[in-house]
């Protein structure tokens, strides 16, 4: 019997992978809504995946997966952002004009986009339902490997009198979106209670809703748009270095997106690349570390032997 060795630019490409996967590649903050939101503190980086879902609280197999995500993103540690996006289609419970209009900014280049849940990685394909999970994963690994050289990006958050505001500090675009982006805060909530008559056939909370967005245009250092937040501003006529957010005071537990993406107008159906330049994140949120450090070396390790077998069937493939 003739036992076949691993070819050596695969097996290359699996130690890349999990060096990948077992390297910090942003300094995104997690805080525990245990503790006092006290202080300023800082996130910055880029190399950030924003996995996008469109979802709604009467879908059943929404509620069913919700729960899991969260310990998805976990996993994955900096690595990606799952936010969450609920239609105002007078049924969902929640309905923010901020879920709408990135929906609307969805339809744009996935103009099929409709059935709940469906989840985007990156600007890439739709998949549809929990079943398509292992498409996501995969989508994730791929675009991670192939995320050579993201925007770099820092922003701070703090109290100010009583108010918390986040501010751009840093911005490097790296040579992407030149002429055709801006600079997007995204605004997701934690455990929001779901209003007592509506169909919910879930638990009594969503986690990620997207309830704010604002978006500063690099090339006029105005705010083209907001919802959601209680003022955004360019302090000193500028998104790279002053784009500022106030959040409302009756948010509890949230995450803060900084996106670096290109304009809406410059959106179009025959662009399949219109991906995010850079992502990092900010979340201060009840933190649940149900296992240690060994179980999530397995899950990274996991996701590498996937990552290598969908190489090595895609190598055969051609």
């Amino acid at each position: 019997m003739v036992q076949k060795i691993l070819p050596v630019p695969n097996l290359i490409l699996t130690i890349l992978v999990f060096i990948i996967l077992c390297t910090p590649s942003s300094s995104a903050i997690v805080i525990d809504a245990a503790e006092e939101l006290d202080g300023t503190y800082e996130a910055s980086g880029g190399r950030t995946l924003l996995v996008e879902e469109l979802s709604a609280t009467w879908c059943t197999s929404c509620s069913e997966i919700d729960p899991y995500l969260m310990e998805v993103a976990d996993s994955h540690g900096s690595r990606i952002s799952i936010i969450t996006y609920h239609p105002s289609d007078d049924v969902d419970a929640f309905q923010p004009e901020a879920s709408q209009h990135r929906i609307e900014r969805l339809k744009i280049t996935h103009p099929e986009i409709g059935s709940t849940p469906s989840f985007i990685v990156d600007g890439g394909a739709i998949r549809v339902g929990p079943e398509s999970w292992p498409d996501v994963q995969k989508d994730i690994l791929t675009k991670e490997v192939n995320n050579p050289n993201p925007s770099d990006l820092k922003f701070e958050i703090k109290k100010v009198n009583g108010t918390i505001e986040a501010s751009v500090k840093e911005f490097k675009s790296q040579g992407n979106g030149n002429n055709i982006s801006q600079l997007t805060f995204i605004l997701a909530e934690h455990s929001v209670k779901v209003p007592d008559g509506f169909d919910n056939p879930g638990e009594d909370t969503r986690d990620r809703v997207v309830t704010g967005v604002a978006e500063c245009n690099l090339q006029n250092n105005t705010i083209g748009y907001y919802s959601g937040f209680s003022n955004a501003f360019a302090n000193g006529n500028s998104c790279e270095s002053g784009f500022t957010v106030s959040l409302d005071e009756d948010i509890s537990q949230f995450s803060l997106v900084l996106v670096h993406e290109r304009l809406i107008e410059n959106l179009t159906t025959q662009d399949t690349s219109a991906n995010t330049y850079g992502v990092v994140e900010f979340s201060y949120r009840d933190v649940e570390l149900s296992d240690s450090w060994n179980n999530l070396m397995i899950i990274l390790f996991g996701f590498t032997i996937i990552g290598f077998l969908w190489h090595s069937y895609q190598k055969t493939k051609n």
